[in-house]
């Protein structure tokens, strides 16, 4: 099992009476999680993308870059990039670079997106985010696998790019020889159908809705990786389940933790208290490939 932390960003006032905190004191914020989250040797960090308030994740790519360069070790995730709504060619290249400065340790989990209000503000009608999800996947790996991509908007069908492609070549190519890409699930058959169908992981909201309408989109993807030909024993589900680090920090808390990680290096990373601030949750994510019982 492996355990990674995930930000959405969010920036609320964290008491009554109390201001959020200014965006470059939350965004510092993050940077400091990921260090720390390096430091007690969890396995990844991811940040979110939304798109309106309260929420700072607006430029994934940008606040990536920099964690590539302040941290070594930690594979860094994004949690999730809205490739419905985004240009494949600029995610392929985006995040392809950023592959390069984190010396290949870059995982992308994809998706539609929970805010309605994000689709619109790109110019998609929030019922068109599927299928303008499923087309941006098949170009984005296109783009990844081939040096010379022939393409062209579906006739009828709504897109984010408009523009054909002619023998296109982007750069830089990947470090990885394929980043890993999961696909967000939440409310619809539509993503774990479309991650088995290509062979990738799925990652599990398993926060906002009844655990069983979590567990039936996990039966599904199994399903289909099945009837798609693959070995069951290689589907990889990630699940998400919310954290909480509260304030003021603890030395004792933090020790604790990182002697904790040193005496049972299979166990999960243990809960700790972050830098100084108000409550916080964050959300810790696992991931098995093992089938459920």
């Amino acid at each position: 099992m492996k355990v990674i932390g995930l930000d959405l960003i969010a920036n609320a006032p964290r008491g009554e009476g109390q201001p959020a905190p200014s965006p470059r004191e939350r965004l510092a914020e993050v940077v400091a999680d990921a260090q720390l989250f390096e430091e007690l040797g969890f396995d990844g960090f991811a940040v979110g993308e939304r798109h309106h308030a309260p929420f700072l994740s607006s430029s994934p790519t940008v606040l990536l870059g920099h964690l590539a360069a302040v941290t070594s070790r930690i594979r860094l995730f994004t949690g999730v990039t809205l490739l419905s709504v985004l240009d494949p060619v600029r995610v392929a290249e985006d995040y392809a670079t950023i592959d390069h400065l984190s010396g290949g340790r870059l995982e992308l989990i994809i998706g539609k997106g929970n805010g309605p209000e994000q689709a619109e503000l790109f110019g998609i009608e929030r019922t068109q985010a599927w299928e303008t999800l499923r087309e941006n996947y098949a170009l984005l790996r296109q783009l990844w696998s081939s040096r010379a991509v022939d393409w062209g908007p579906p006739a009828g069908a709504p897109g984010v790019r408009h523009s054909p492609l002619r023998g296109a070549d982007i750069q830089p190519r990947p470090l990885q020889s394929r980043i890993r890409v999961w696909h967000g699930s939440a409310t619809s058959p539509a993503s774990v159908e479309l991650a088995a169908r290509h062979g990738d992981p799925i990652f599990s909201a398993n926060a906002m809705n009844p655990i069983e309408q979590y567990a039936a989109l996990v039966r599904r993807y199994r399903e289909v990786w099945a009837e798609s030909g693959r070995d069951p024993a290689a589907a990889t589900v990630g699940a998400a389940t919310h954290s909480t680090w509260p304030a003021p920090p603890s030395r004792r808390a933090t020790s604790t933790g990182r002697s904790t990680r040193r005496s049972s290096p299979r166990s999960p990373p243990p809960t700790t208290r972050c830098p100084a601030r108000g409550p916080t949750t964050r959300t810790t994510t696992t991931t098995s490939s093992a089938p459920p019982p």
